[in-house]
């Protein structure tokens, strides 16, 4: 069944059962993968895997916002082992508080982007707890509102604890939240890519002398990455570019 019509393992499932035989789907992909059949382009001698990959378009602003969480260590007032080295007295003195316990934990870089857009807005927040989300979420209708986006169809989401909350669902009314298939982040990739970005271009690109420095940095960077950066997605202009509510007062690019 597998070689000759390429069946999935519920369809081999289905089909056994109308020929009487019983058996679980867990049973026939656990058979498939000991005979080295579990995936599609293991059948065909070329490789191909007999599917297209379907992309996933925002076909207007508001369409999909993506939504996720990004988190990251708290930065020492003073810097932390990228200001003075890993073996300097500052980490040693970390690392000894580590053991005693004492840990200064992470922020959360609460982030949405709009699909269609490629308009991003981010929060450095204390934790990912729903409620948290919730008002991320809330404050971020606010900004894209701002920016013309008055109206949001479908806010794509993981699985984390956060957004299956009730307070994070009554959030997203009258917007449907959709969950992406578990373990697979690509169908959230515009904000995935966004955090990538980031990551390389804010976080990591600078050394900080303090949360609260990079903090500030933060909003700098919102701006920039809106209103400055060039974007594949709009022939090298920034995401402001589509947007259908031009913003005034801008600050001058992120340095």
């Amino acid at each position: 069944m597998r070689r000759e019509h390429k069946w999935s393992a519920s369809r081999i499932e289905f089909e056994l059962a109308l020929e009487g035989i019983t058996i679980s789907r867990r049973t026939v992909s656990r058979i498939l993968f000991q005979l080295g059949l579990n995936r599609r382009r293991f059948i065909d001698p070329s490789g191909e895997s007999n599917r297209e990959p379907q992309a996933i378009v925002a076909e207007r602003p508001g369409h999909m916002v993506h939504v996720d969480v990004k988190k990251v260590g708290r930065i020492p007032d003073g810097g932390g082992w990228r200001v003075h080295g890993r073996d300097s007295p500052e980490a040693r003195a970390v690392e000894r508080a580590k053991k005693r316990g004492t840990r200064r934990g992470y922020v959360y870089l609460h982030s949405a982007i709009d699909g269609h857009t490629r308009l991003a807005y981010t929060e450095a927040l204390d934790n990912e707890k729903g409620a948290t989300a919730a008002g991320f979420l809330e404050r971020a209708k606010t900004w894209f509102a701002s920016h013309g986006i008055t109206t949001i169809e479908r806010i794509v989401t993981d699985n984390g604890a956060c957004y299956r909350s009730k307070v994070l669902a009554k959030a997203v009314l009258p917007a449907r939240q959709q969950r992406i298939t578990p373990y697979t982040p690509r169908h959230n990739g515009k904000v995935e890519r966004y955090n990538r970005i980031l990551a390389e271009e804010f976080l990591y690109v600078r050394t900080w002398q303090s949360e609260q420095e990079r903090a500030d940095g933060l909003v700098l960077w919102n701006l920039h990455y809106n209103y400055h950066r060039p974007h594949g997605a709009h022939d090298g202009q920034p995401p402001a570019s589509a947007a259908t509510v031009a913003v005034n007062n801008v600050l001058a690019s992120y340095t």
